[in-house]
């Protein structure tokens, strides 16, 4: 506490260069006992504001920041203990925080209705939250959020049918297992399991497969609590319009309080990892993305690596070899030798000599050598090369349950921008997904972004949610490709810096948007600060979805716009009275 008194000290007389800085120089020289003052003293005196000086620059940019401070973006000592009604939320990656002093959590439809009811009687915002996953945290607000995590029941499992109904609070790694019992489970994922399912529909979440949807066509029917109208019940044969239009709703018509999901049965898939190149995924691409039930490529910048990883029933293998070439540990040893001979680099021997590196995971490692320089492009593309020959390593086959085998771990804390094209379709594809990414991997190294690995490449089929970015009424194919840059490290300052890089490195994906009709994904998509920015966004939107109708279906659900955010409002102005 003393230290932080003193640097706090220090900072307030560095705060102006005419006088504070001079303050402890000009106080001795006032009280010099006459002009016979020798240079000597004078410039002890100079030595001791310098040093005083020096103290204070060395306590501020060394000052250990705690925890809960990392997503300050670099504002010292601007934090404080929160009042006891205070409720802090930040999304997973930490990139997107809210201080609210509303955080309702309702253990029943009833609660929920009175909840909402409510909030329109006295046009207080409750936006629905979820699981607070989003990269861009969509359902952050800080005028007040509801929480279904206590709405997390299994209401009804129709086993003919393959079909079952789940509060929204459930989240799909729960839904999953409690489908076990009954041999069903969902027919697609994406790539971590801890959304709620309402959320997991709401934001057009996806998996990968040319002929899979993305989850909100999963959705056969759904109870929306509004706040105007109560609760709706909708389906294809109830308001087909509102439906579909809410299916991929954002949270911004009503809370998903129950939904009723298509399921399959539970099967079991072979999953082929194998390291390829931009030449060899020509040849093979069209082929590929109609064989493979699921496929995705992890293109690895400044490398010639891409990793591509099928999917497939047992029955369609015959017999394959379920093992690698190499063991795990041959297949991390090239990613250790490197961190340990990083570390004599940047930090010590003996920290070099740690045994516990041995075990550690790939995405651990990874993690741990871009904190090294996480903006320093060599550092970044010895890191990419040794997941390259990381991958080499770990070619092989491996068989499990198709919700084991389709997660994939993303690492830590990251900054993540997705965006969404068609493609053609699987008989007539325009090869538009490949071309993109060569045009993105040649900007990349054209601007020496530090850019990590992976880009990740999907597909899905389209669905007819009219606010999905794959919305379509062909039968088209659409791409969906992710750049990122990971936050390693919890000093505010360098994640600060980061983030700077990343969002040049979006822009720099960003130029290409236009000529391949790419679309963000909800969840991922950010809201530029830039007014003339701005308004090119929301004019962009507007060509591509039904924003009027969206928000005419606002006004009509939540006319007081309780379930709104900033985001929502910006990304959807109401710019005129809606009819």
């Amino acid at each position: 506490m003393r230290h932080l008194l003193l640097s706090r000290l220090l900072l307030r007389r560095s705060s102006n260069p005419t006088a504070s800085h001079h303050l402890p120089l000009l106080r001795a020289l006032s009280s010099a006992p006459s002009p016979a003052s020798s240079d000597a003293d004078l410039r002890k005196y100079a030595g001791y504001a310098l040093l005083l000086l020096g103290c204070g620059a060395a306590t501020y940019y060394s000052f250990p920041f705690p925890a809960d401070a990392l997503h300050k973006k670099a504002v010292p000592f601007k934090y404080a203990p929160l009042p006891e009604d205070l409720h802090a939320v930040s999304n997973w990656s930490a990139t997107h925080e809210v201080h609210a002093r509303v955080l309702l959590q309702p253990d029943s439809l009833q609660a929920l209705e009175d909840a909402l009811a409510t909030a329109h009687k006295e046009r207080r915002k409750l936006r629905p939250l979820g699981s607070g996953l989003s990269p861009n945290g969509i359902g952050l607000s800080r005028a007040g959020m509801v929480s279904l995590a206590l709405m997390d029941k299994v209401l009804d499992v129709d086993v003919k049918k393959k079909t079952v109904t789940v509060q929204a609070g459930i989240r799909v790694a729960e839904l999953v297992d409690a489908l076990r019992e009954h041999g069903l489970t969902l027919q697609n994922f994406a790539s971590i399991r801890e959304q709620q399912v309402g959320g997991f529909i709401q934001v057009g979440a996806h998996g990968t497969g040319a002929r899979l949807p993305p989850v909100d066509e999963q959705v056969i029917s759904m109870k929306l609590v509004t706040p105007a109208k109560g609760t709706i019940e909708l389906s294809k044969e109830k308001d087909p319009e509102l439906f579909y239009l809410a299916r991929c709703g954002l949270g911004g018509l009503g809370v998903v309080a129950e939904v009723t999901l298509q399921c399959v049965e539970r099967h079991q898939l072979v999953e082929h990892t194998f390291v390829s190149n931009a030449d060899e995924v020509k040849k093979n691409h069209k082929k590929w993305l109609s064989e493979n039930k699921h496929i995705k490529y992890l293109w690895i910048p400044y490398t010639d690596t891409v990793v591509v990883v099928q999917c497939n029933p047992p029955s369609k293998w015959r017999s394959p070899k379920l093992t690698s070439k190499y063991g795990r540990d041959e297949a991390l040893q090239h990613v250790r030798n490197l961190y340990r001979e990083s570390l004599k680099k940047y930090r010590t021997e003996t920290e070099s000599n740690d045994p516990e590196i041995d075990k550690l995971s790939f995405t651990e490692l990874r993690e741990k050598l871009l904190a090294l320089d996480p903006l320093d492009k060599d550092n970044v593309m010895k890191v990419n090369k040794a997941e390259a020959e990381y991958w080499k390593k770990s070619e092989g086959y491996r068989m499990g349950w198709s919700d084991e085998i389709l997660g994939f771990d993303c690492g830590g804390q990251q900054w993540v921008s997705e965006n969404c094209f068609p493609t053609g379709s699987l008989a007539k594809p325009s090869m538009k997904d490949l071309d993109y990414v060569e045009k993105l991997l040649q900007l990349i190294e054209k601007e020496d972004i530090p850019a990590p690995a992976p880009i990740e490449q999907r597909w899905t089929a389209h669905s007819k949610s009219p606010m999905s970015p794959a919305s379509s009424s062909e039968e088209d194919v659409f791409s969906w490709v992710g750049v990122i840059m990971y936050l390693p490290t919890s000093d505010a300052r360098q994640r600060k810096e980061i983030t700077e890089e990343f969002f040049n490195y979006r822009s720099l994906a960003q130029s290409l948007w236009d000529d391949y009709s790419a679309y963000e994904h909800w969840a991922k998509i950010e809201v530029p600060k830039d007014k003339d920015e701005l308004a090119e966004l929301q004019d962009r939107l507007r060509k591509r979805f039904p924003v009027d109708a969206y928000n005419k279906a606002r006004m009509e659900l939540d006319p007081n716009k309780v379930l709104s955010n900033a985001k929502l409002e910006k990304l959807f102005p109401v710019l005129e009275p809606v009819k």
